[in-house]
């Protein structure tokens, strides 16, 4: 069942997703090499607690962190860990705000200094996918319409869309129905209403779209080693268009 949410739980949404924003404004700050995800993860979590928030997946199905730190070929859900980022990496940084029981989801790819050309192009589909995905989420389309658009543009770029993770609703708990694909055909899915909250994360890589798990049985990546990025937004839909309740834009 696809829980529609007030104007006041979709404000209170807005102020946990504002909270987030600001949290990645930081990251990007701290982003260079030699640091370690570890040291990212600790900077999240004493930040999110300095502000009267906490770190919704920490304990989600036995996860232990408060961030999820997906390096190069990992697709998501890497874990924390004290090894230093080289210059040239990328890494994906995720993670669940909760703030007075309000949520908000937000990913991040982060060029850990000079990059290759083949990652900054990489990094910048992403983006651009999401974008365009935003752009079809308003009332009276499906879901399917989201996932044509990201897919047709990212394959056109010569990259592919992960099947295996996908976007969701998002509300009092941190997944919900409808699911939301990055993929598939235009027209088909759950029309979109006014009070939906979803996220839109596409996760896009350089070679195959296949993924592959690792023994800790949470972090995927790339079946061919190739390296993958992900962004993403949660979003509420309204008569007036999609709001970006993770804008990053918004902070100073």
């Amino acid at each position: 069942m696809i829980v529609l949410k007030s104007k006041r739980e979709i404000e209170m949404m807005k102020e946990a997703g504002q909270l987030l924003a600001s949290v990645h404004k930081e990251i990007a700050k701290l982003i260079k090499p030699g640091i370690t995800t570890w040291d990212i993860e600790v900077f999240v979590d004493e930040y999110l607690t300095k502000h009267g928030a906490t770190a919704e997946q920490k304990g989600y199905k036995g996860y232990k962190y408060a961030t999820c730190a997906s390096v190069n070929d990992e697709i998501c859900h890497g874990f924390p860990r004290k090894e230093p980022l080289k210059e040239g990496d990328i890494v994906t940084v995720d993670m669940v705000v909760n703030l007075n029981g309000a949520l908000a989801d937000s990913a991040w790819t982060y060029a850990v200094g000079e990059i290759s050309d083949q990652n900054k192009h990489l990094l910048e589909v992403a983006k651009t996918a999401l974008y365009k995905g935003i752009e079809k989420a308003v009332v009276g389309n499906r879901i399917g319409d989201i996932g044509h658009t990201i897919q047709t543009y990212v394959e056109k770029e010569g990259f592919s869309v992960v099947r295996e993770f996908i976007g969701h609703g998002i509300g009092p708990s941190i997944h919900e129905k409808p699911d939301v694909p990055h993929f598939g055909l235009p027209g088909k899915g759950p029309r979109l209403k006014e009070g939906m909250v979803i996220t839109i994360e596409p996760m896009v890589n350089v070679g195959k779209y296949l993924s592959k798990m690792d023994a800790n049985g949470w972090t995927a990546r790339t079946i061919d080693g190739k390296n993958s990025a992900q962004y993403e937004h949660t979003i509420a839909i309204t008569k007036d268009g999609p709001i970006l309740l993770t804008d990053q834009d918004t902070i100073e």
